[in-house]
This record gives structure tokens, sequence and C-alpha cells, in this order.
């Protein structure tokens, strides 16, 4: 059995279809269906009713399909790490959330930077999802996310569940009200969350809190990002859930103001891949975790 073989039946499988999976392999359809057969006689198993529209899967298919795919993203985990590694000038790539950049992650930048200036770093913002498959793909190193999302190939460390806040236009009757606001006061305002696309993201995070406590807000606005979010506030667009760390973007025409749920938080996710165990990532895992405990204190869950 070939690494190929498991391609073929992946690009079959996932498109239903030979024809399509042909054109989309750039082969001809009876030389793919030549090696699905091939790969069905090796195993002695049938992988595919015949037969059927669009193609389904036996029992057995199923299941190597399930293993197949875990098999070829741990080959290009592999490729991915051996070619960074064969690099002779080091280099490394973080992807980050947005709203990160309020928090630790600048001071981890600035340190790493300074102890270790031979590694070149470079930063590229991108969605938690986007830094999965990016991980996987050797395009990043690093990622600094906020959604949960579990992947055989990744690594997930939990860093802070960081406080969630409200932001409101300055001068809103909320901001002259308790000292701290429940969802229930921000349900009849129109809330603004972000970011708009790719999904699941902070927003559904932030969705999720209304309705697992029985609330729906009156109207949502989805924005692109999150300094796209805080200047509709602060233009009396709506209100938003921001993390505690954007109170660092500092505006006259936004009010901050504390949730009065304990549960309210979200959580700060590092990501690495799996199996990566070089030099410059566990010198940058244990600068991260020195960096977040020794600042624990402060935007964490009370």
């Amino acid at each position: 059995m070939e690494l190929r073989h498991l391609r073929y039946f992946v690009t079959v499988a996932e498109e239903g279809n030979i024809t399509r999976a042909a054109e989309k392999l750039h082969i001809a359809q009876p030389p793919l269906s030549r090696q699905i057969q091939q790969l069905e006689d090796e195993l002695g198993v049938q992988l595919l009713e015949r037969g059927a529209r669009p193609l389904k899967l036996t029992e057995a298919g199923q299941f190597f399909y399930a293993h197949a795919l875990q098999l070829l993203s741990q080959t290009r985990e592999l490729e991915a790490m051996t070619r960074r590694i064969g690099i002779i000038d080091r280099k490394m790539s973080i992807g980050f959330v947005g709203s990160t950049l309020y928090g630790m992650l600048p001071k981890v930048i600035r340190r790493f930077r300074a102890e270790h200036d031979t590694i070149e770093l470079t930063l590229h913002e991108m969605t938690s999802m986007e830094q999965i498959a990016a991980l996987k793909e050797g395009k990043i190193d690093v990622g600094f996310g906020r959604i949960r999302h579990e992947d055989p190939n990744v690594r997930r460390i939990v860093l802070r569940e960081e406080r969630l806040i409200a932001a409101i236009p300055a001068g809103h009757p909320l901001s002259a009200e308790h000292p701290a606001l429940s969802l229930h006061d921000l349900a009849s305002e129109t809330l603004i969350v972000f970011p708009k696309a790719p999904r699941p993201s902070f927003a559904d995070q932030v969705l999720a809190a209304f309705h697992d406590r029985g609330l729906e807000p009156r109207k949502v606005y989805e924005a692109r990002e999150l300094q796209i979010a805080v200047g509709l506030v602060a233009a009396g667009e709506g209100v938003a859930i921001v993390p505690a760390s954007v109170q660092g973007l500092k505006r006259e025409d936004v009010c901050y103001k504390a949730l009065d749920d304990r549960n309210m938080v979200s959580p700060i996710i590092l990501s690495t891949r799996l199996l990566d165990e070089s030099r410059e990532i566990r010198l940058l895992i244990e600068m991260i975790i020195q960096i977040y405990e020794e600042n624990q204190m402060e935007y964490i869950k009370p």
C-alpha cells in the first residue's frame, strides 16, 4: 500500500464520485478506478458500495477513510517539520487571533526576539480554525487562538481563561448603572459580534453564552473584526462582548463594564503540532508559559 493509494481513496470518498475525484487529482478516470480496485484487492475487503449514487463507503471503507485521513495529516506534518529542521537559517511563524494582541502576546514576541535574535520570527493574523490547518501544513509553528477544537495532530495548552466584559457607547444609560452588567441587561440592545467569518469563531462563543441563559439579543450585527466592532460601539450602533484585555484599546467614546457572571470567560489557547519537539518550539513554549504565569492575575477569571 502506498501513500498515493490513500490520497486517491480519500479524494473519491470525499467527492462521492469517481469522475469528480479524477478531475480533482488530475488523472484519468479508468486509472483511478484501477487504483481503488487494487487497494481493495490488497486489503481483501470492499471499501465502496458499487452502484450507489453518490458513492457510499462500506463499514470497512468508513473505518479505512478515518484512519487514512489521520495518516495523510501526519505525513504532511512530518514533511513540514523535516523541511523546517533542515533549514540552516532558523525561522518561526506565529499565527494569532487579533484579540490576543491586547494581552501577553506582544510581550512574548519582544522577549523571544531579544533572547533569541538568531531566529527569524514572523506573525500571521488568522482565525483559530485557520491556525489548525496552517499548523498541519507547516505554514505556522505556533498558534494563539480562542476556539476549543480537538485535532489528533495538534497539541493544545490553555494559557488562560480570560474574563469577558461589555463594551458600550460612552453616555449610554447602561454606563451609569451598576458596576457590573448581566447579559439580560444587554439582550435588548443590538449585539455586535466578531469576526463575521469564518465560523466557528469568538462570535459563536458570545452568541452561545446568550442562548445558554435563555436569552436572545434583540438584533445581531456581524463585524469583520474586533477593531471594527469597537468602532461601531463608539458610533452608538450597539454593544459588544469583548475580552477584558481589550480595555488596553483606550477610547473616550467607549465604556467598558464588567459582567456579573463568573462563567463569562474566553480561553487563550496555545496550539502546536503534536509531534514537533524541536528546540525552538520548546524554547518558545517555555517562554510563553513563563510570561503567562508571571502575569497570571491580569485579566483572568475572578
